[in-house]
C-alpha cells in the first residue's frame, strides 16, 4: 500500500498554524504576507522532515519571487478574450514577469484545477478572467497566499475590473434608436435582446441597460423581448430564425449579446434580402473589425481591453487589496461606416 502524502493541512495541524500561513511559506510569498522568518524556517524544516512535496514549489521554497504571473481565460479563439490575454502578456513582460495564460473552457472544475496547478508553479499573482465562479478561485488563491484580481466578471472576495455593462448596453441601445430616427424610419417597438445567459453578471447588467433605454425611448417593454439561450452561435441562429418566423419578419432592432452569438445571427441574416435587413437595426455588444465588411450596418460596443488590463495590474499593485473594490471601464460605441450612407444607398 502506498503511504498517504503529507498535505498542507496536515502540516498546519501538526504545527498549530493556519493552512494559509503554511501555504504562503511553501509557495515563497511569506515575506509579502509579513510572516516572521523564524516561523518560515520552522515550517520549511517540518515540511522537509515530513517528506512534503509540492511539485515545482520544491525547487524554490525559500524564494520570495518566481517571476511568473498567471491568467485564466474562458477561451482563446474569441477575439475579446484573445485581445485581453495579449494585453495582459504585454503588460506582464513590461514588468519583467513571465505570463502563463491558460484557457479553462468555461468549466468550473477546470478553472479550479488550473488555478491549483498555477499555485503549484509558485506564480506571484493570478488574473481570474471570465470565471464561472470567481469566489471559488479566490478561496484557492487566498489559502495559497497569492494576490489575485477578477477581470470581466466580478467576485466578492477579490477586487474586480469589468466593463461598465449597464452603461454600454444603454449607450448601444440608444445609438440603435438614433440610427432608425436618422434613417427616417420609425423606431417601432419592440427591440429584441439575443444571446448570453442570466447566470452571467455581465448579461444581467446589459439586459438592465437595454431595458432602461427601451422603456425611456420606445416603451412598452416585455420580458418576452429577452432571449438568453446561451452564447453558442448555432443556438443564436436558431433563436433569431424562430423570432423571424414568429413575427413574420425581423423586429425593428436586434441587440446581440457577444460576437460569438453574432456569428449565428449573421448566418441567418445572410439568407435574407438586403432590403429586409436594412428595415431593422443591428447592434452587437462586442467588436470585430471584420464586421465593417458586412453588407448591412452594425453598431458595436468595443470593450477597452487595454484599460481593463491596466486597471487590473493597478489593483494587483495595491499594498492592501480591497475585496469589494470594483473598477468599471466604459466601452466604446462604434458605428459601421455604411451608416454614413443614405438609406437608398445601402
Amino acid at each position: 500500500m502506498r503511504e498517504k502524502k503529507t498535505t498542507i493541512y496536515d502540516l498546519a495541524q501538526e504545527l498549530g498554524a493556519s493552512p494559509s500561513t503554511v501555504s504562503a511559506v511553501l509557495n515563497g510569498t511569506w515575506k509579502a504576507r509579513r510572516i516572521k522568518e523564524a516561523t518560515a524556517e520552522h515550517i520549511l524544516k517540518a515540511a522537509s522532515e515530513s517528506g512534503y512535496s509540492a511539485n515545482l514549489q520544491a525547487r524554490g521554497l525559500r524564494k520570495s519571487r518566481s517571476g511568473l504571473i498567471g491568467m485564466i481565460i474562458p477561451m482563446h479563439h474569441n477575439r475579446y478574450f484573445g485581445t485581453l490575454s495579449h494585453e495582459f502578456e504585454l503588460e506582464a513582460r513590461k514588468r519583467g514577469l513571465c505570463p502563463v495564460i491558460v484557457s479553462t473552457l468555461r468549466n468550473p472544475d477546470e478553472e479550479r484545477r488550473t488555478v491549483e496547478q498555477l499555485v503549484s508553479y509558485n506564480v506571484e499573482s493570478i488574473a481570474i478572467t471570465g470565471a464561472t465562479d470567481p469566489d471559488a478561485i479566490s478561496r484557492i488563491c487566498t489559502n495559497a497566499g497569492i494576490r489575485h484580481v477578477n477581470i470581466d466578471l466580478p467576485g466578492t472576495l477579490a477586487p474586480s475590473v469589468i466593463s461598465d455593462n449597464f452603461w454600454g448596453a444603454a449607450a448601444l441601445t440608444d445609438a440603435m434608436v438614433n440610427h432608425l430616427s436618422a434613417s427616417r424610419r420609425e423606431a417601432k417597438p419592440p427591440f429584441f435582446f439575443i444571446g448570453g445567459t442570466t447566470d452571467d453578471y455581465a448579461t444581467r447588467s446589459r439586459i438592465e441597460g437595454f431595458k432602461d433605454i427601451h422603456i425611456k425611448r420606445l416603451s412598452p417593454f416585455s420580458p418576452n423581448q429577452i432571449r438568453t439561450d446561451g452564447y453558442d452561435p448555432i443556438i443564436a441562429e436558431s433563436t433569431v430564425r424562430k423570432l423571424y418566423d414568429d413575427l413574420g419578419g425581423l423586429p425593428s432592432g436586434l441587440f446581440v449579446n457577444s460576437m460569438i452569438a453574432f456569428e449565428g445571427v449573421v448566418r441567418f441574416l445572410k439568407t435574407l434580402n438586403i432590403k429586409e435587413i436594412n428595415g431593422s437595426v443591428i447592434g452587437c455588444y462586442d467588436w470585430d473589425p471584420f464586421a465593417e465588411s458586412l453588407h448591412f450596418p452594425v453598431i458595436m460596443a468595443r470593450q477597452k481591453t487595454e484599460l481593463l488590463v491596466s486597471a487590473a495590474f493597478k489593483l494587483l499593485d495595491e499594498p492592501v487589496q480591497q475585496p469589494a473594490a470594483i473598477v468599471e471601464i466604459k466601452p466604446e460605441i462604434l458605428v459601421s461606416p455604411i451608416l454614413t450612407a443614405t438609406p437608398d444607398e445601402y
